[in-house]
């Protein structure tokens, strides 16, 4: 799964990694998004805009939005079977951007979990694969949300974690936003590990399993 991410550069640097969007000019750096917290996302509605999304998938057809804290990851090879996301999957896909994220590798003979940080080789900014609704409640106010597809885990994350999340190459952009109905077959290739090559990895401190800590800290290497 991918339970927490970073996304650490200033506007203009991620405006540059991301050219043919448009961002919001202002926002603080972040060392530590969990679940339910505001997320960046690009949603497919041809509008090549970024704006900001609870984590956690709240489908529009949901009674309760506290759903969206059990949806905050979507199997990639269940997409087009379940329920909550087979809508997104074809109509409602969108970029999640990120410039890192964080997993927990066991121990061997303890109940201990390391923390690790993962990032791009060239440490820049890129882009998850997600799935975004829109939610209205009986009083008439409306809540945007997407979640985070994983997959199978590359040979850097074997080493850590059986999952990781579904990162897009830029070449796949256009098609992951495009506005119109998407069939599985022409989706589902786009829907695997990242290179290995282009990443890495090394531990960090536990502090990090504190959501209510959000500080460069947490992504400064540590002994393993």
């Amino acid at each position: 799964m991918c339970g927490r991410f970073t996304l650490t550069v200033d506007p203009a640097e991620l405006q540059e990694a991301f050219q043919d969007y448009k961002f919001p000019t202002q926002f603080a750096p972040r060392f530590n998004i969990a679940p339910t917290q505001p997320i960046l996302a690009i949603p497919n509605d041809g509008l090549n805009k970024a704006d900001f999304f609870v984590w956690g998938l709240i489908p529009s057809w949901a009674k309760d939005p506290t759903i969206g804290s059990r949806l905050i990851n979507a199997r990639g090879e269940t997409l087009a079977e379940k329920p909550s996301f087979r809508g997104g999957f074809k109509y409602k896909r969108c970029l999640i951007l990120a410039d890192g994220f964080y997993e927990w590798k066991a121990q061997p003979g303890t109940k201990t979990k390391t923390p690790y940080f993962i990032h791009m080789k060239d440490r820049k900014p890129f882009a998850f694969a997600g799935l975004w609704d829109e939610w209205h409640s009986p009083e008439g106010s409306q809540i945007k949300s997407c979640t985070i597809i994983t997959t199978d885990p590359n040979e850097l994350m074997t080493t850590i974690h059986n999952r990781m999340p579904v990162i897009l190459k830029p070449a796949d952009y256009a098609q992951w936003l495009d506005a119109s109905p998407q069939t599985p077959d022409k989706l589902q290739p786009l829907i695997k590990p990242f290179p290995t090559d282009k990443m890495s990895a090394y531990p960090v401190s536990t502090l990090v399993n504190k959501p209510s800590v959000d500080r460069a800290e947490l992504v400064v290497p540590v002994q393993g």
